[in-house]
């Protein structure tokens, strides 16, 4: 099975996750797209599947600050290329 580095997208997922401008909800949606990627029970597919739908969810939350959709669309580009690595 081919595994894929999630380590950059962790992180980026950290620093919103750790920036205390950002909603509690989308902190909330990065924390659990986090513990996704982190999941020792799941396939690398399911993973990154389910932290991109969770993702998604929250990109269009108009309280969201700019520069934190950016971050997630970033994170978000970068599962879908993982994805697409494992295809």
């Amino acid at each position: 099975m081919l595994m894929v580095d999630l380590k950059p997208v962790v992180n980026l997922l950290e620093q919103v996750i750790n920036d205390r401008t950002v909603p509690k909800n989308i902190r909330k949606s990065c924390e659990d797209s986090k513990s996704a990627l982190n999941s020792q029970t799941e396939s690398e597919e399911v993973k990154i599947s389910t932290a991109i739908n969770l993702l998604d969810e929250i990109t269009n939350d108009p309280n969201m600050p700019l520069y934190a959709r950016t971050q997630i669309w970033n994170v978000v580009s970068m599962l879908e290329q993982a994805r697409r690595q494992l295809k």
